[in-house]
């Protein structure tokens, strides 16, 4: 077969579905394309198509096997946050297994997925909501997998009716997706009077109204994550899945600043990586809890890099390629 398809009078491209077959292990058809044509065969009424229907399935299995591993590579590759990745594992292998057990006619579970996310602001929330999104679209739990981002502004009115109305706009906005609240708890500090009760009788409703269309993540703080679960005794039942986010260690925080210069194409100086090293590591558990964390590198790099510009601007036509990339200690020091 393989000496045939290297014939220049062999045919460009299959012409039945076991020519698909044989191309597609042979490593001369990626997965998708076989699916193409096998579903265009299909449309013709090829004479050897209705056996290799299943094959079809093959290949949108290991097509979508494919997609998500990606997703999970994108989440190892997050620095830290060891716990947050074994859940998100687990969770991966217990949807398939239960989908699989599905498929053969046995009972599957359907356990409510809806998420609490609980650390200080950096720590990575949002980005591994993003990442679960993609997720469980690449696992055909969620059709689009987008995340809607929303905060209590987003979801509370300003009359009676007002909110719900609101609150049920998003929730429109998110099906298929990730509707992810920040700072969820601020939606129950106005006490039994506030309007931001009204959005969370509405949230609780709509998680039963369109059960498995979308998912919520309630994220904030822990102590007032907790706090606010204990308002609603309806809330906790509903959130079966805790994760927490823990501060990053100093060691951790240089990896993201190295990671994200690397993203920008700059790199620190000998001298200037050892003593923002140190600087981590002395400030460590100093640091304002709006402050810390990936956003606090974040701005410390994002400083140093308009501190080293305004001290290139002055010979920009004699800066070289290196200049450019390098950020030295005084363009570091005072960044923050």
């Amino acid at each position: 077969m393989l000496d045939a398809m290297n014939d220049p009078e062999y045919p460009k491209n299959p012409l039945t579905s076991r020519e698909v077959i044989a191309w597609f292990e042979s490593g001369h058809l990626a997965s998708d394309k076989a699916v193409r044509y096998l579903a265009q065969l299909d449309t013709r009424g090829g004479p050897n198509t209705n056996p290799f229907q299943r094959t079809a399935s093959h290949f949108n299995g290991e097509t979508r096997h494919k997609r998500v591993e990606s997703v999970l590579r994108e989440l190892d590759d997050l620095v830290g946050l060891k716990e947050v990745k074994q859940m998100v594992h687990e969770i991966r292998a217990y949807v398939e297994v239960q989908q699989r057990r599905q498929q053969l006619g046995l009972v599957s579970a359907s356990q409510t997925l809806h998420m609490i996310f609980s650390g200080a602001p950096g720590t990575g929330k949002t980005t591994v909501a993003r990442i679960i999104g993609r997720l469980f679209q690449a696992l055909d739990v969620l059709p689009k997998g987008h995340m809607l981002e929303v905060e209590r502004a987003d979801l509370v009115g300003e009359y009676i009716g007002h909110t719900a109305q609101k609150t049920r706009e998003v929730i429109k906005r998110a099906l298929g997706g990730v509707m992810f609240v920040d700072e969820a708890y601020s939606l129950a500090r106005g006490g039994e009077k506030d309007f931001g009760k009204e959005a969370i009788d509405t949230l609780v409703k709509a998680m039963e109204d369109h059960r498995d269309e979308f998912l919520l993540i309630l994220a904030g703080y822990p102590d007032e994550m907790a706090w606010f679960l204990s308002t609603n005794p309806g809330l906790l039942s509903r959130f079966p899945i805790h994760m927490h986010f823990p501060d990053y260690a100093a060691s951790e925080l240089m990896a993201i600043a190295r990671s994200m210069l690397l993203e920008r194409q700059y790199h620190l100086t000998t001298e200037a990586d050892r003593q923002l090293a140190e600087f981590l590591t002395r400030s460590q558990g100093h640091w304002h809890t709006n402050a810390g964390n990936a956003r606090l590198v974040r701005n410390i790099i994002e400083r140093a890099i308009r501190r080293q510009a305004v001290r290139l601007v002055s010979h920009i036509d004699s800066t070289s390629r290196d200049d450019l990339m390098t950020l030295t200690w005084a363009d570091v020091e005072g960044g923050w």
